[in-house]
C-alpha cells in the first residue's frame, strides 16, 4: 500500500501542512501510522476522508459537523459523492449569479454616494444571504449591530470599500506571520492595526471604552465560525486559533 506523507498529502490536496495538523489535532484526519521518528503516514482511506472533508468544506459545513457527519456508522461514499455532485452544481449555479452581482457592486462602489439603507452593507450577497448574516448578528449582539450600522451608514462607499481592503491586508499580513509567537512584536504591530479597523467597523474608533473583553470574544468567533477567517475563499482553522490566541494576549496585556 503506497503511503504519504504529511508534506506529500498537503500538496496532493491543495491544503497547508498546518491545516493537516489541526485536522489530526482534532481528530478529524488521523494519519494511518507514524513513523519512528513520528512522521505521519497518510494511506488510501485517508485520502478518500479528506476528500469528504473538502466537499463539505466546500459546501459551507464547520468542521465539528463534517466530523459528526463521517464518524455516523451509518455514512455511505457513495451516496455522499452523488449528493456532492448536485450540491457542488447548483453552488457553481449560485456562484455564477454571485460574479454578475460583484460586478455590478464594483460599479457601485465607483460611485461617491452615501449608502441609505443596511442591506447595501451587504452588497455582494444574495438578500437571503445578507439578511442571515444580519440577523445572526443582532440575535448575538444586538444594539451593537445597529451602531454599527449607524456609523458605517454615514460612510460613502468608497469609504466602506476602502475599510474592508484594510481589513483583508491586515488579514494577509496576520496570515504570513503565523510562523511567529503571537507574543513577538511583529504579530502585536499587526494585531494593533486589526484592533483599530475593528473599531471603525464598530463605530467605537477613538471611544474611552477600549472593550478589551469584546475583542477577546471575537477572537473566540473567529475559532467558532470559519466563516470570519476565510483567505482567498478557503477557511484556514489554524489561522483562526492563532489569531484568536494573538487577540486575547493584546486584549489581555495592552488594553488593559
Amino acid at each position: 500500500m503506497q503511503k504519504y506523507s504529511v508534506k506529500q498529502l498537503a500538496k496532493l490536496a491543495g491544503v497547508s501542512v498546518r491545516t493537516l495538523h489541526v485536522y489530526d489535532k482534532m481528530g478529524l484526519l488521523k494519519p494511518l501510522a507514524r513513523t519512528e521518528a513520528k512522521y505521519r503516514l497518510y494511506g488510501k482511506q485517508e485520502l478518500l476522508r479528506l476528500q469528504q472533508i473538502l466537499f463539505y468544506k466546500e459546501l459551507d459545513f464547520q468542521l465539528q459537523e463534517i466530523a459528526q457527519i463521517l464518524d455516523d456508522k451509518d455514512f455511505d461514499v457513495m451516496d455522499s459523492l452523488k449528493n456532492h455532485k448536485i450540491n457542488l452544481r447548483a453552488k457553481q449555479d449560485r456562484l455564477a449569479t454571485l460574479i454578475l452581482t460583484i460586478d455590478k457592486t464594483i460599479e457601485n462602489l465607483k460611485k461617491d454616494t452615501v449608502m441609505s439603507n443596511p442591506a447595501e452593507l451587504y452588497e455582494g450577497l444574495s438578500a437571503e444571504k445578507a439578511q442571515s448574516y444580519r440577523t445572526e448578528a443582532i440575535e448575538k449582539y444586538g444594539e451593537e449591530v445597529y451602531k454599527s450600522e449607524k456609523t458605517l451608514l454615514k460612510l460613502t462607499k468608497p469609504q466602506i470599500a476602502e475599510l474592508k481592503t484594510e481589513q483583508l491586508e491586515i488579514a494577509q499580513k496576520l496570515f504570513s506571520l503565523m510562523h511567529k509567537s503571537i507574543e513577538s512584536e511583529q504579530v502585536q504591530t499587526q494585531i494593533a492595526q486589526h484592533y483599530e479597523n475593528i473599531r471603525k467597523f464598530w463605530g467605537t474608533h477613538g471611544s474611552a471604552d477600549s472593550q478589551a473583553e469584546a475583542y477577546a470574544g471575537l477572537g473566540q468567533l473567529y475559532v467558532d465560525d470559519e466563516r470570519f477567517t476565510m483567505i482567498d475563499g478557503k477557511s484556514h482553522p489554524e489561522y483562526a486559533l492563532f489569531l484568536s490566541k494573538a487577540m486575547k494576549y493584546f486584549a489581555e496585556n495592552r488594553l488593559k
